[in-house]
């Protein structure tokens, strides 16, 4: 950094205490400092004798008690700015003799929290630290324009500097510098410390051979033990391992990986790399802070692993989604000879929980038996989980069972697994066991049960445990709350959703969207639409799932005003690049029957996924436009989008609806024979459709005939539907019979027959019909569209 040029001859400078305030900084300036020069000398205070043995003793003891000093500042004094320390009880003063070491512990308090601590009262900030930052700008941008102003001083070692051309003058005021300021000043400072040769003693004294920088990573002051520990390694001074860790720690804490790839190259230069504890917490920090492939290169280049380390490394990849790479390196772990600890088997029970690995899976239980393990809480917790989310229920049970001690996370995860399976009754019934047991539940606890109450519409369990959760105290819990809101509104309950949100103390975007859902869902799409304008007065800014769920209820009303209005606030939230989101904006517009619209959304994509190609095809078929949605497929094959089951099943409605039977044909043996998709019950379905619409009912009968698979009872009404409208008594009554051997108390069929008798005026065999459904004891319904409702092309 340069310094500003002396009208003096060039002379040296050294600056005494600041004055005003606490922590007050001693920093050295050396005037012949420029742009392009390096550091020079510096200049230092003359002390010498009994005078500079009393100083170094008081600044010795205001360094070990700063709060017994006060600032000396008298009213007398000619340069009111001019600040030194007067200890409290003994009036003992330290304004003079600043030694080195001086100099250089007090360059390292430059921060406002350690200010802080020392006693002395802080001016309030005016329009003058303004003006002090904007003069500090103009002199670190050209010094030369300035003069040392030192030589008009009582204390010449005092500096400030005046503007050349103005005579404007700026003065070191700590409690107006910015912190730029400062780090700016250190650096200096570092450099003439640098060439202060005689200084290094000093130095090793000021920074406490390592203690600052455990202090200030404890303080959360991460820059600064940074700073310290760099000035540390570049005067070769060695710092405790632990230093090092502390900072990388504080790293990892903060996720600031720059910061921890600076500690790594100090690590490095102080020839510390092959320290296994350090190396450890280097793989950690990188893991932590989101790069598993730095952490995977410091963990390959260190010379020993011990367990710990292949444990961080394995619980890397696990924890982004790299299930199969833990895997392999537990089983390397198991080929060096280091046995696992618990944690290993817990993180790599994890890795196997989130991929489909259950044979492995079980081979790690059982080296859990082997290795004692079993029995331990936490091990036996991550088994059961993992035989949760594979869908084991059983076997999670039965470890559960076996287990001879639980907690609380063991009961959550087999409620969970419960939950997640669909078993809300057992997830429930297990909960009560808890109770018995004397395990308080968890927020956790509460937000799974609840969740299970809304899978199966269980109301009355959901208000028992809101009546426990008021009990337990987490009510206003803003998860709590927002789960509670989502339980009674798919319990159809939306007044009791919304009372618990308008009763709830905090309302976060979670909460909004979760009773913006519930309306939603409830097929009351305007009070949604409400709801969202209300949350924007609230200033609460939608995510994503709001968008999606805001999307689909402008679709179901429709209403293609809010939806365009949605779409502009898509844009300017910067979500329209989000592939789910413009998916869900193609459809909206679609639904809306805006098919050009979507097809503009479409086409701006920046990314299109196989349900972006879907949902485009879907809204050619809802407008009959059979070609439309033909073409676009071709275009997906051409953009090598391959094509999934659903695609075929909307392109194949589309023919159905436009009368596109030999395109439907040539599609659907395409399909088979070129690209390789296994037909379903859907494509059966679609293909019956498209030929009974046609008027084809005997090739639909022989299609039917020919399946590979046994046909449903969707297969036969599909064909008994198309045998109604065409006026097709015999393989009507074929049909039905089919049917009714499938699903004998469904109402549908018998409705179906005898709207063809009776359209073929075979009034007889009318009567016959609803004889027959009254002797099956079939509740007679009026007449419905079950073909449409069931046909899995409808509403597409």
């Amino acid at each position: 950094m340069a310094a500003a040029s002396s009208s003096s001859g060039g002379r040296g400078v050294c600056s005494s205490p600041n004055h005003h305030h606490e922590g007050t900084h001693f920093l050295l300036f050396s005037p012949h400092l420029s742009a392009a020069a390096g550091p020079q000398s510096v200049c230092l205070s003359r002390a010498g004798g009994q005078e500079a043995w009393r100083a170094k003793q008081l600044w010795e003891k205001f360094f070990s008690h700063p709060s017994h000093s006060g600032d000396n500042r008298s009213t007398n004094k000619k340069n009111t700015r001019f600040l030194d320390f007067k200890h409290r009880s003994t009036a003992a003063k330290a304004n003079k003799f600043d030694l080195p070491w001086v100099h250089a512990r007090l360059a390292v308090i430059v921060q406002a929290q350690e200010q802080g601590q020392y006693g002395f009262s802080t001016p309030e900030t005016s329009g003058k630290a303004v003006r002090v930052e904007q003069l500090w700008r103009e002199f670190f941008s050209d010094p030369s324009q300035w003069w040392n102003n030192r030589f008009i001083k009582k204390n010449p070692e005092y500096p400030d500097f005046e503007r050349k051309s103005t005579h404007e003058a700026l003065w070191i005021e700590d409690w107006l510098n910015p912190p730029w300021v400062k780090a700016k000043l250190a650096t200096m400072v570092l450099g003439q410390i640098q060439s202060g040769g005689g200084l290094r003693s000093q130095v090793v004294d000021s920074l406490g051979n390592g203690e600052n920088v455990s202090k200030f990573c404890q303080e959360g002051r991460l820059k600064e033990a940074l700073f310290l520990l760099e000035l540390m390694v570049q005067q070769n001074i060695q710092a405790p391992i632990n230093t090092y860790a502390c900072l990388l720690k504080g790293c990892t804490r903060r996720k600031a990986l720059a910061e921890g790839k600076r500690v790594h190259a100090l690590v490095v230069q102080s020839r510390l790399h092959s320290n296994i504890f350090l190396g450890n917490t280097l793989v950690n920090m990188y893991a932590k802070c989101g790069s598993v492939l730095d952490a995977r290169q410091v963990f390959d280049s260190m010379p020993e692993h011990n367990v710990f380390s292949w444990t961080i490394i394995i619980s890397a990849y696990a924890n982004h989604g790299q299930g199969e790479e833990a895997i392999n390196l537990f089983k390397q772990m198991q080929q060096t000879g280091i046995p696992p600890n618990k944690v290993t088997f817990v993180v790599v029970l994890k890795a196997c929980a989130r991929i489909p690995a259950l044979e492995q899976g079980k081979c790690f239980h059982a080296d859990i038996i082997k290795s004692g393990f079993e029995s331990d809480v936490i091990v036996g917790s991550g088994l059961v989980d993992m035989y949760a989310k594979w869908g084991c229920i059983e076997d999670a049970r039965q470890v559960f069972n076996n287990m001879h001690e639980r907690n609380v996370v063991s009961w959550n995860v087999m409620i969970a697994g419960y939950a997640q399976q669909g078993l809300g009754k057992e997830a429930l019934n297990l909960y009560e066991q808890m109770k018995q047991a004397g395990v308080q539940p968890t927020i956790v606890t509460y937000v799974v049960l609840l969740k299970a109450c809304a899978s199966i519409a269980a109301l009355e369990q959901g208000k028992q445990l809101h009546l426990d959760i008021i009990q337990s105290g987490f009510e206003l819990n803003v998860i709590v709350g927002s789960t509670l809101v989502d339980m009674y509104a798919k319990c159809g309950r939306i007044e009791d959703a919304h009372q618990v949100f308008s009763n709830m103390h905090e309302q976060d975007v979670v909460s909004w969207t979760a009773i913006i859902t519930g309306y939603a869902q409830q097929g009351l799409g305007k009070e949604a639409l409400d709801l969202y304008k209300q949350m924007k007065q609230e200033g609460v800014q939608p995510d994503t799932v709001t968008y999606l769920v805001l999307l689909k209820a402008c679709a179901s009303i429709p209403s293609l005003e809010q939806g365009k209005q949605l779409h502009l606030d898509i844009i300017k939230s910067g979500f329209e690049s989000d592939v789910i989101v413009g998916s869900t904006l193609v459809d909206m517009y679609a639904k809306c029957g805006h098919i050009e619209d979507a097809r503009q959304v479409f086409n701006n994509m920046n990314e299109r996924d196989v349900v972006s190609w879907n949902v485009m095809i879907a809204g050619y078929t809802q407008q009959g436009l059979g070609k439309e949605a033909l073409t676009l497929l071709e275009q997906m094959r051409r953009e090598g989008r391959r094509p999934d089951e659903v695609t075929y099943v909307n392109v194949l409605s589309a023919c159905s609806h436009s009368g596109l039977v030999v395109e439907g044909r040539h599609l659907f043996d395409s399909m088979c024979k070129d690209h390789g998709v296994i037909p379903n019950f859907d494509h059966y379905v679609c293909m019956v459709d498209l030929l009974g619409r046609a008027g084809c009912l005997a090739d639909a009968e022989d299609f039917i005939s020919k399946m590979p698979i046994q046909p449903n009872a969707l297969v036969w009404m599909t064909l008994l539907s198309a045998a109604r409208s065409h006026g097709h008594v015999e393989i009507g009554r074929r049909a039905f019979d089919c049917v009714v051997k499938l699903e004998p108390e469904n109402a549908a069929p018998y409705v179906l027959l005898s709207n063809i008798y009776a359209a073929a005026g075979r009034r007889h065999e009318v009567a016959k019909i609803r004889k027959e459904m009254n002797d099956a004891g079939v509740n007679e319904m009026p007449e419905c569209s079950w073909i449409e409702a069931g046909n899995p092309s409808a509403g597409l």
